[in-house]
């Protein structure tokens, strides 16, 4: 648990060092003109912190967004705060529970019913340290909601995004992927159980189904990629009262969620990105990963296996 703090600690540590690299870890800034009038865009956990800040521009820019939250009520409200500033009133809100997959279903019927296309998927929703707990379905929550939900909801909106290539979708990761292991004995943590690493572990997991998807879209015209968003002031850490200690002390150096969502909105909208599909991504700059996220073999394997848990055939 220790280390697993160290890591998510460590932008702000480093920033204490000096200012020079305080500002290297915070110049990540996507400066794409790009405009999305006629575009349609998803992004998931839309109702606070980066993913809110992510449909802000994403309006700003014209597109067609769609407030994938579980909240609706919040949701809602965020909705029309995000017209009001951008006067783009094509902001819609729509329920989805990503540790329900008759939720996550529910959702993907009912889009694909909406509109002719989708060129944007963003799965930003997650959750941090929970206390151990089951979703829906049975699975642990951490690899059920951050893994196995925005996995299905891949798989059910693919189509649409193979119809309306060029398309992308972007996984948000974390920096503690580094810590995660695939344990494909204890997937469900019932063995052995930890908040901390079942974070990290699920963070890991993005990473892999990212490789894999971009390599299963090899040239289908719809390109993937995984985004460290840096440490972030947000309601991901509200399970956890050392981090909410934590964040308070180093305030002054953690990110908004305005500049959180940098990088997802780099990887979003950034031409030229196509050749890089699968790619790992932090401050809009491409960025290291752990050995564990470079290992096709369990890439493939986690692929089967969420496949297996969630009832799909296993090539799509």
């Amino acid at each position: 648990m220790v280390a697993i703090l160290l890591l998510l600690c460590l932008p702000f540590i480093f920033c204490l060092a000096t200012p020079r690299i305080r500002k290297m870890l915070s110049c990540g800034m996507c400066t794409s003109n790009v405009q999305l009038p006629g575009k349609v865009a998803i992004v998931t956990g839309a109702n606070t912190g980066i993913g809110k800040e992510t449909a802000k521009d994403l309006a700003q820019r014209g597109a067609r967004v769609y407030l994938a939250c579980r909240d609706v009520q919040k949701g809602e409200l965020v909705a029309s705060e995000i017209q009001a500033t951008t006067g783009n009133n094509q902001v819609l809100v729509r329920k989805l529970d990503l540790a329900d997959t008759k939720s996550i279903r529910a959702f993907a019927k009912d889009f694909l019913a909406e509109e002719k296309h989708l060129h944007i998927l963003i799965n930003n929703a997650g959750v941090m340290m929970c206390p151990y707990s089951k979703t829906a379905d049975g699975f642990e929550m951490h690899i059920g909601v951050n893994h196995l939900g925005h996995f299905l909801l891949t798989h059910l909106l693919l189509g649409k995004l193979r119809d309306s290539a060029p398309s992308r979708v972007v996984n948000v990761s974390s920096l503690a992927h580094h810590l995660g292991r695939i344990h494909f004995h204890n997937l469900q943590g019932e063995k052995f159980y930890s908040a901390g690493l079942a974070y990290c572990h699920s963070k890991l997991a993005n990473i892999l189904f990212t490789q894999e998807l971009a390599r299963r879209l090899k040239g289908s015209g719809v390109t993937t990629y995984s985004v460290h968003p840096g440490t972030v002031h947000s309601d991901l850490i509200r399970h956890s009262s050392f981090m909410k200690w934590l964040w308070q002390l180093f305030f002054l150096f953690i990110k908004t969620p305005q500049q959180g969502a940098q990088t997802s909105l780099y990887c979003a909208l950034t031409e030229g990105l196509e050749t890089l599909s699968g790619s790992h991504f932090s401050d809009c700059h491409l960025a290291w990963v752990s050995s564990q996220g470079r290992n096709e073999t369990v890439a493939r394997r986690l692929w089967d296996v969420s496949c297996d848990l969630l009832g799909l055939p296993l090539d799509w």
